[in-house]
């Protein structure tokens, strides 16, 4: 098969790259820059130049692939409600171009959509719609999927291996700016986590067996507590582990107080049962303990 793959240089994407490759695809990677087109083709894929807001660009790679993985995303949460709508309107392009045919989209989002009530464990078969999350991927899926596209959707943890951690990294930069690594309350509260190349691995499967509408869960530890996780930070950056109140949170941790309160666990029971997928990569803990601070 022949896949456009948009975030093709990025962390994820970097990963999935290879795996599909090695599984006897081929990969039209996009990229905006020379560094990420010589990236690509050093691990074999045809490069296509382009980015998320050139939309026409993006209809062309679309237009020459027998199925498409939107994996990319500008990550600046500083203006989190306005890269959501640049790949909301990413989404609808691709799809414009693959409707009316079988050819996959898989889209990426977050395993907190999933859960309908603070703390409860998010699953596949469960969508809030009302989620306060700025990122609209997946009502960007339900219209395209509404429109006849064969679009599925990969939800994400904390994806990790020893070098990034999803949201933990800049946790991290803060601990290291702050010289203390903080927890929320009494750091009970969980996100959930999976090593990079199985969520790579889940990637390629969810583009073969692809089934218009499923939502997979990237999950290969249902929660790891905060706690955990500032214990962690302390060790490798040898400095103090201290609770941080509610109501100084924003302050300590800025744009990212908007995240490191929440209890988000999820489980990924129905991904594996319905595509065959097992994680087997380390925990977020043990790759954190591994890196280099």
């Amino acid at each position: 098969m022949r896949v456009f793959v948009t975030g093709a240089t990025g962390f994820i994407g970097s990963a999935v790259v290879p795996e599909l490759i090695n599984a006897g695809h081929q990969v039209i990677g996009l990229s905006r820059s020379d560094a990420g087109e010589k990236q690509l083709k050093a691990a074999g894929a045809e490069v296509h130049r382009g980015d998320l807001e050139d939309l026409e660009s993006l209809k062309s790679g679309a237009a020459k692939a027998d199925g498409v993985i939107h994996l990319g995303f500008i990550h600046d949460f500083s203006r989190f409600a306005e890269v959501s709508a640049i790949d909301q309107k990413a989404i609808e392009a691709l799809g414009s171009v693959l409707e009316g045919s079988d050819r996959p989209l898989i889209i990426t989002s977050g395993t907190g959509v999933g859960s309908t009530v603070p703390g409860q464990l998010a699953t596949e078969d469960n969508y809030d719609p009302n989620h306060p999350t700025p990122r609209k991927t997946e009502v960007a899926g339900i219209a395209v999927l509404e429109r006849g596209v064969n679009v599925s959707v990969v939800r994400l943890p904390q994806v990790h291996d020893t070098v990034k951690q999803g949201l933990v990294t800049y946790v991290i930069q803060v601990s290291r700016d702050k010289g203390v690594s903080a927890y929320v309350g009494d750091g009970k509260n969980r996100w959930p986590a999976a090593h990079v190349l199985d969520t790579a691995r889940l990637y390629r499967l969810a583009l073969e067996k692809a089934a218009p509408g499923a939502r997979y869960n990237a999950v290969g530890e249902e929660g790891v507590s905060a706690r955990e996780i500032a214990e962690a930070i302390g060790r490798g950056l040898t400095i103090p582990v201290v609770s941080m109140p509610p109501e100084k949170a924003a302050e300590h941790f800025g744009w990212l107080a908007m995240f490191t309160g929440l209890d988000m666990p999820a489980s990924s029971a129905l991904t594996q049962k319905r595509l065959g997928w097992k994680p087997t990569g380390p925990g977020l803990i043990a790759d954190m303990d591994n890196m280099k601070y």
